[in-house]
């Protein structure tokens, strides 16, 4: 069970509107999680959705990312087991308790999370599923990201409700086209005509967000946040994409202000948060 004060409370979700004041998790978060990106969709794809969702998702996966989702049938399960067969780190949000395996086939995959990534939830455990729980949850698995890929979805599809939310958060919204007869490409199209960036692969997506392939040295991008010391992971884990001032991660971390800035000194040189205008930082995208 995690808190805002804690230093393993995601990041993302800090300055969101109505971030939950208790996450339950199952598995475990950490610092390279800040560098997420959630592929989600139908509960109904077509054989070329479950395709693009595996290859964007793995994709992702071996470039360091970690891949955020809603377990549900079809797009959401394709990207979670695409993360985890490239050997990458995955995190589902849940409308239900953490310890109730919904939808019931997920089982398997929920266990296989728990060892190679997180689930989590805002709802105690035992809650069973309901209709009110996933519109909600929505916002947690955009805050969680850098952007959100919409891989097929009807007009009505709760993934839009993802990139909505996205949005009012300040997040990326990406959309895969697809066939103009298919109905699932009905919510890609729209989000696409209202400017949300049209993908094709992994790759347009780390362009986008100002990140390449591989950092320096050919790690994958997410290797950046390895071999944290503690100082290095609390410090980072009060940090957002939106700018934070110096003397509030100083108030949040508890520390003397002369023991953080050497951390964020350290930080900065691992191209991990980048200092702004007026003794501010914020987590870096760019390599």
């Amino acid at each position: 069970m995690l808190a805002p004060a804690d230093a393993a409370y995601p990041a993302g979700l800090r300055n969101i509107y109505d971030p939950p004041p208790v996450l339950y998790l199952r598995g475990r978060l950490v610092p390279e999680d800040v560098l997420a990106v959630a592929v989600v969709g139908t509960r109904r794809p077509t054989p070329y959705g479950l395709a693009a969702a595996e290859r964007i998702a793995g994709d992702l996966a071996r470039a360091g990312l970690t891949v955020v989702s809603g377990l549900a049938r079809g797009i959401d399960g394709a990207a979670h087991r695409a993360a985890l067969r490239a050997g990458g780190r995955t995190v589902a949000v849940l409308g239900c308790g953490v310890d109730v395996a919904y939808p019931p086939e997920h089982r398997r995959l929920i266990d296989d999370m728990v060892r190679h990534g997180a689930v989590l939830s805002e709802f105690p455990p035992g809650t069973p599923p309901r209709r009110q729980h996933f519109p909600r949850r929505n916002r947690l698995i955009s805050g969680l990201s850098l952007g959100v890929v919409v891989v097929e979805g009807a007009e009505d599809s709760g993934a839009l409700i993802t990139a909505d939310f996205a949005l009012d958060q300040g997040r990326e919204v990406f959309a895969v086209p697809g066939p103009i007869f298919a109905p699932q490409s009905r919510g890609p199209h729209w989000l696409i005509a209202q400017g949300a960036r049209l993908v094709a692969d992994a790759a347009d997506i780390l362009e986008e967000l100002g990140m390449r392939q591989s950092v320096p040295g050919g790690a994958p991008a997410g290797a950046r946040c390895g071999a944290l010391s503690g100082e290095e992971a609390a410090v980072l884990a009060r940090l957002s994409w939106e700018p934070t001032p110096v003397d509030r991660i100083v108030e949040e971390v508890g520390r003397p202000i002369a023991e953080v800035t050497p951390v964020l000194l350290a930080l900065e040189l691992r191209g991990l948060v980048q200092q702004v205008a007026g003794q501010r930082y914020v987590l870096r995208m760019e390599d």
